[in-house]
């Protein structure tokens, strides 16, 4: 009999919503294995990585400290989106404007790479075509208009629409917003049904998944040896997913990312009649703040509505009652509506919110950093990856090219800091 993958992460509206069961339990590590790689991490990262490499023919066993899904794969927002979490106006200044073009091309194809998976391995998450990237306050109409006009002048991206008045509100039934950018090419899906069915594709492929097997240590040579409490894996090469739960299991990489804490809610099911006073024609939609909120509606009409950020691991005070006088600011129509869940969830951010990948020595590769947007970023990167251990690693240097800083301030004063310049932005935001 097929086996359901325990889902013991903090409830959700995914971990009640699953329709995907692996095929094969995923028991805790043990002994002394020998294979071509070890992908430390089961989230989207680790399980492309691992199912690539895996369909290239080599030997490939995948470790999880807690669950499969159980970081920002399986607790996201969900929205599946070309582009990186920084503007390419970063990316341009630190690879030139070809290299951009290279990034701003393969963040499209990690879009079409998640469909293409969905469709090849039969993945039911709900995937649905339509974003709205949403204008707060004047300041943000003129500058997404100046994107929409950059993009399509500089990168040949034609699949943005300008929508302001009754033209916008057809897609998204609210008068909070002066104007948004359509791009018909982002959308969205279950998370945690998507990540798990990434986990059953690799096992078919024949990948050795293992939860509740944390890595401990890395044992650096050729081959690398990966600690866990009751046994290691030998690899030629190690893949590292790990992203806001890495630790201290890379010294290098210590500073280059900041961990912080998103927050969702699933409200009660809208029905037909009240989903279409809110997002007729079911896209997702994000706003232009830096602090940003970020909704969408599930396959049976729920409203998925995230936003709010925490740094030091606490829950932001007043977070509930925020969140839901923000809800019934937009849709009137959604006042009193019933909150069914709650939940949050760590992603790991970058001093310039761009995706830092590379590998450390000859054999152990790491992608990391999305920023908060990895949902489809996080895909490529494991196929790019797999496509580096082959030998081809062309596309992964372009990605590793991206220079990255440690967050100021040291371990003591990294976080307080942080705290400090996201209150100005915060600020900002309101102006």
């Amino acid at each position: 009999m097929a086996a359901a993958t325990q889902i013991t992460s903090p409830a959700s509206y995914y971990r009640d919503s699953l329709r995907v069961r692996l095929d094969q339990p995923c028991p805790r590590q043990g002994g002394q294995q020998r294979f071509d790689i070890c992908v430390i991490g089961g989230g989207i990262t680790g399980l492309s990585a691992a199912l690539h490499l895996a369909e290239r023919g080599y030997s490939v066993a995948l470790l999880e400290a807690h669950e499969l899904g159980f970081g920002a794969s399986g607790r996201s927002g969900g929205q599946i989106l070309p582009g990186l979490g920084t503007d390419i106006a970063t990316v341009e200044r630190a690879l030139g404007r070809e290299r951009a073009r290279d990034v701003w091309e393969m963040s499209r194809e990690a879009v079409n790479l998640t469909a293409e998976l969905i469709e090849r391995h039969a993945i039911p998450c709900d995937l649905a075509w339509g974003y709205l990237h949403a204008a707060v306050k004047p300041r943000h109409v003129r500058e997404l208009r100046q994107f929409q006009e950059r993009m399509a002048k500089d990168y040949g991206y034609e699949a943005l629409d300008w929508l302001e008045g009754q033209a916008l509100r057809e897609r998204v039934v609210t008068g909070a917003y002066p104007g948004a950018l359509f791009d018909h090419e982002g959308g969205h899906l279950h998370p945690l049904n998507f990540t798990l069915g990434l986990a059953r594709a690799a096992q078919r492929a024949g990948v050795s998944i293992h939860e509740h097997s944390p890595a401990l240590s890395i044992r650096r040579g050729q081959p690398a040896a990966v600690q866990t409490s009751q046994g290691e894996i030998i690899a030629d090469f190690v893949v590292v997913g790990a992203n806001a739960y890495l630790g201290c299991l890379l010294t290098e990489l210590e500073g280059r990312i900041m961990r912080a804490a998103n927050y969702i809610v699933a409200t009660e099911p809208l029905g037909e009649e009240r989903a279409a006073q809110v997002l007729p024609h079911n896209d997702a939609l994000s706003d232009a703040n830096f602090v940003l909120d970020y909704y969408r509606l599930s396959a049976d009409k729920r409203l998925i509505y995230g936003g709010e950020v925490s740094y030091d691991g606490r829950e932001p005070r007043g977070l509930q009652q925020r969140m839901d006088a923000k809800i019934a600011r937009l849709f009137p129509v959604l006042k009193g509506v019933r909150i069914d869940y709650r939940w949050g969830g760590d992603v790991a951010i970058t001093l310039n919110r761009a995706p830092d990948f590379g590998r450390l020595g000859s054999n152990i590769y790491y992608a990391q950093g999305y920023s908060g947007h990895g949902m489809a970023l996080a895909g490529l990167a494991g196929q790019l990856m797999a496509e580096a251990i082959a030998g081809q690693s062309e596309r992964f240097d372009v990605f590793a090219a991206m220079p990255h800083r440690r967050f100021p301030g040291g371990q003591r004063l990294r976080t307080p800091l942080l705290v400090l310049a996201t209150t100005f932005y915060k600020l900002r935001d309101r102006l």
